[in-house]
C-alpha cells in the first residue's frame, strides 16, 4: 500500500477506509494534500462567483492570483494551495491511468478575447474558426434542441473541475483522471466543446446522452468526431457529449 493511500485512509471513516483498502491499486492524495484540496476547491468556487461564470472559463492563472491578492471575497492562495496546483498541473498523469496528450504547457496560459466568441444564453465561449463553424453546422443539422454545454476552458476552469472530481472521489486521483482530464491535458483549452440536449441538465454529461436523437444524428456527420469513445486509448470514460474538432 503506498504512503499517500495509507495516509488518506486514516482521515476517513472505518467503513470507507475498508472500501479503499480493497481498491488499493488506485492512487490517492496524501492527508495533507486532501486537506489543502478542500481549501483550494472552496477558493476557486469563490473566485468563480466573484468574476462570473462565463469569465471564469477564460481567465488565466495569473489573473486568478491577482483576484486572490486584491479581493478579500476570494482570498490569497496559500503556499500549500499553490504547491498542489503545481502538482496537479505538472505531474505526468500516466501513473494514474490517464494517457491523453498534454495540450497546455504554460500554467499561466492566456486566452485573448479576440480569439473567442461568447455563445448567447450558454455562459460559454468557443474559439473562433472551426470550433464556431462546427457548432453552427451542428445547430443547423440537428436542430434547436442541441445546446452548447461547455466550450473554452482555460487552466483555471479545468483545474476547478478537476479539483471537484478529486473532492467527490475522496482524493482518489486515479478515479478523477478517468472522469475528467487533468488541468494541462484538456482539449477544451485549445479546440473542443461539449453539447447536449436542451433541458436535460446533468444527464447531458452521462452515458444517457448516447441514447438521444441528437447524438444519433451527430454520429452521421463527417465534419466532427467523438474525442472519447468507449475504451479509448487516453483512459478516459466514454463521453458521447464531447465534440472533437477535426
Amino acid at each position: 500500500m503506498n504512503r499517500r493511500f495509507f495516509l488518506t485512509t486514516l482521515s476517513l471513516s472505518p467503513l470507507l477506509a475498508n472500501d479503499l483498502i480493497n481498491n488499493s491499486k488506485d492512487i490517492y492524495l496524501s492527508y495533507q494534500e486532501y486537506t489543502t484540496l478542500k481549501s483550494l476547491n472552496n477558493r476557486l468556487k469563490r473566485l468563480s462567483r466573484y468574476v462570473g461564470y462565463a469569465n471564469f472559463n477564460i481567465i488565466s492563472f495569473n489573473e486568478a492570483l491577482y483576484y486572490g491578492r486584491n479581493y478579500s471575497k476570494v482570498g490569497i492562495f496559500t503556499k500549500d494551495e499553490l504547491a498542489l496546483v503545481d502538482k496537479l498541473f505538472s505531474e505526468n498523469p500516466n501513473q494514474y491511468g490517464f494517457y491523453g496528450a498534454k495540450t497546455c504547457t504554460d500554467i499561466n496560459n492566456k486566452i485573448s478575447s479576440k480569439d473567442v466568441v461568447k455563445v448567447s444564453y450558454t455562459g460559454h465561449y468557443l474559439f473562433k474558426g472551426k470550433p464556431v463553424e462546427d457548432y453552427e453546422k451542428l445547430k443547423k443539422d440537428i436542430g434547436r434542441t442541441l445546446v452548447l454545454t461547455s466550450g473554452v476552458r482555460n487552466v483555471v476552469k479545468q483545474l476547478s473541475l478537476y479539483c471537484n472530481k478529486l473532492s467527490h472521489n475522496g482524493g482518489n486521483i486515479t478515479q478523477a483522471s478517468i472522469q475528467i482530464a487533468p488541468p494541462a491535458h484538456s482539449y477544451h483549452t485549445i479546440s473542443d466543446f461539449d453539447v447536449g440536449r436542451r433541458g436535460w441538465g446533468y444527464k447531458n454529461f452521462t452515458d444517457a446522452f448516447a441514447s438521444t436523437l441528437e447524438f444519433k444524428k451527430m454520429t452521421k456527420l463527417d465534419y466532427i468526431s467523438m474525442r472519447y469513445n468507449k475504451n479509448n486509448s487516453d483512459g478516459v470514460r466514454f463521453e458521447p457529449w464531447h465534440v472533437e474538432v477535426i
